[in-house]
């Protein structure tokens, strides 16, 4: 796989835990997209909460885990807070650990 491969990207991000929830942001959901042209990555994502207090941390692991990948020639990360976090984001796999159903 090459670093400009989508699923490599995020099989990277699974590194990046949410520090209070222990887990890790791809399955949580916090990832809405992620483009990459010419070995530059954009990501679109979100916090579980807006004023998250973890914010920071998590923004700061999606960067390196990315920006350190060969290949990768920029990084740029998106913030939003539309559509709102919820649990119907989360993978099943997540879902499971938490105990949450549909």
């Amino acid at each position: 796989m090459t670093c400009a491969d989508r699923g490599y990207l995020l099989d990277a991000l699974h590194e990046v835990i949410d520090p209070e929830l222990g887990y890790n942001i791809v399955d949580l959901g916090l990832i809405y997209s992620l483009e990459v042209e010419d070995g530059a990555v954009d990501i679109t994502m979100t916090m579980t909460t807006p004023g998250c207090p973890a914010q920071d941390y998590i923004l700061s692991g999606v960067y390196e885990r990315t920006r350190t990948l060969p290949g990768i020639t920029g990084v740029n990360i998106e913030l939003v807070w539309e559509p709102r976090w919820s649990t119907k984001h989360m993978s099943p796999v997540a879902k499971a650990h938490f105990g949450v159903s549909d």
